[in-house]
């Protein structure tokens, strides 16, 4: 089995353009350290505090969920290594919280990949970094060509690190030894790939670019729960009469409350699918209700009589949902030429220019500029259009200051002097 203890760089091996060695990729198998104990006791849990307070350097950190499994976005098991304190798998099940685990690691930075996919099931454990360096975000910046925690590991240490269990149930008890094999592996890597990916933003001129947009993730709000968060059912968009929208609602709604009392994902009690069919049978009777589309698993068959009394509730209701919500974006682009000619032209010039800034700096455009962001400026440009306007409405719009640095100049310049439009055929 290979460890990254055993893993040596080859010095001779020829440089990329991009600063990566390129050298064959050797397996990753097991920790250094071999595969720990998973926490589960308050004496185990003091423990990993006072050895992570010990520890010196920066931590990497992992959370694992059971999405599709189990209700909501929880955290089932931590992963948590820092130099001179090794490597930590904690079950949060077992705890009302990890402060104390966040206390250990006060002022130290944390290393995540992808950082916002678990920063926010990390914060209802009590668990919130005071500094932060997401590995992910890193690559995209640096212009690599895959960004997954596997592609990055392969292109700055030369392992290959397996990833079959990232969709694996973490809910299960007592986890089996080689899920917890791969979770110590996912953080065993994380502070060689900070340091690989610091050294080459550094050397592309754009380290301050990533410690700006880490620190934003870091201090923007949690996000809250979604407004009508029903209407994102997939499949609603068929949906053209409000008393089978108010259906789809009713029958989701029953769905979310049963699934949280149960512990258990939506999906595996009712598919979206069979709530959109539905809503358009309106079936009177379980008899009915089973013949529609959608409704032959289990779940939908036992409990049947209460999506019937959900379809029921909706077609009894006199106030029903409009069949549209107010929306401040402006339309799809494919229309501006027509309503509003002159921020299609706006859009087009400064898309293609911001565009063209981004592939000089080798980065993604939407990393460079969000296009929501440039849509909504297009539609509706501040008056007048100066630099200064130009500036504070990207900075409103929550654009970093180094993107602003960067875009203010480009679009000031397009939204002033627009290229026409190109000739219909």
């Amino acid at each position: 089995m290979t460890s990254t203890s055993d893993f040596k760089y080859d010095d001779a091996a020829p440089e990329s353009a991009d600063g990566s060695v390129e050298r064959t990729l050797v397996d990753l198998t097991e920790p250094r350290d071999g595969v720990p104990f998973v926490i589960d006791t308050q004496r185990g849990l003091d423990r990993a505090a006072e050895a992570l307070a010990a520890g010196t350097g920066p931590a990497g950190v992992d959370a694992e969920r059971a999405s599709g499994f189990r209700y909501g976005q929880r955290a089932f098991l931590v992963q948590i290594r820092r130099e001179g304190a090794g490597t930590w798998l904690i079950d949060p099940e077992a705890f009302s919280g990890l402060e104390i685990i966040n206390e250990s690691l006060s002022g130290v930075e944390w290393i995540l990949h992808a950082a916002m996919q678990d920063l926010p099931c990390l914060a209802e454990q009590g668990m919130r970094p005071d500094a932060l360096f997401d590995t992910e975000l890193a690559a995209r910046l640096a212009g690599l060509p895959k960004v997954g925690l596997a592609a990055v590991v392969e292109h700055f240490l030369g392992l290959r690190l397996a990833k079959e269990h990232s969709a694996a149930d973490w809910s299960k008890r007592p986890l089996p030894e080689p899920w917890l094999r791969y979770a110590a592996l996912d953080v065993e890597v994380l502070d060689e790939l900070r340091d690989g990916l610091t050294e080459l933003l550094d050397q592309q001129g754009k380290l301050d670019f990533a410690l700006e947009e880490f620190e934003a993730i870091r201090t923007s709000p949690l996000p809250g729960p979604r407004e009508d968060p029903w209407r994102r059912t997939s499949g609603i968009h068929s949906i053209r009469d409000r008393r089978q929208l108010a259906t789809v609602r009713a029958l989701w709604e029953e769905r979310e409350n049963l699934a949280q009392r149960r512990d258990t994902a939506p999906g595996k009690l009712l598919p979206d699918a069979a709530i959109v069919a539905a809503a358009k049978a309106m079936p009177s009777s379980v008899p009915e209700l089973l013949k529609t589309h959608g409704f032959a698993g289990r779940a939908a068959k036992t409990e049947a009589p209460r999506w019937v009394t959900a379809i029921q509730s909706a077609k009894k209701l006199r106030s029903l949902p409009p069949l549209t919500v107010p929306n401040t974006a402006p339309p799809p682009p494919r229309f501006w030429a027509d309503r509003n000619p002159e921020a299609a032209r706006r859009l087009n010039t400064a898309r293609a220019r911001v565009g063209l800034a981004a592939e000089k700096l080798n980065m993604p455009t939407e990393n460079l500029l969000q296009p929501d962001t440039l849509r909504r400026l297009a539609w509706t440009p501040p008056e007048p259009i100066t630099p200064e306007s130009i500036e504070a409405a990207l900075r409103e719009r929550g654009a970093r200051e180094w993107q602003i640095r960067v875009t203010s100049p480009i679009i000031t310049v397009a939204f002033l002097d627009p290229e026409p439009l190109p000739e219909k055929d």
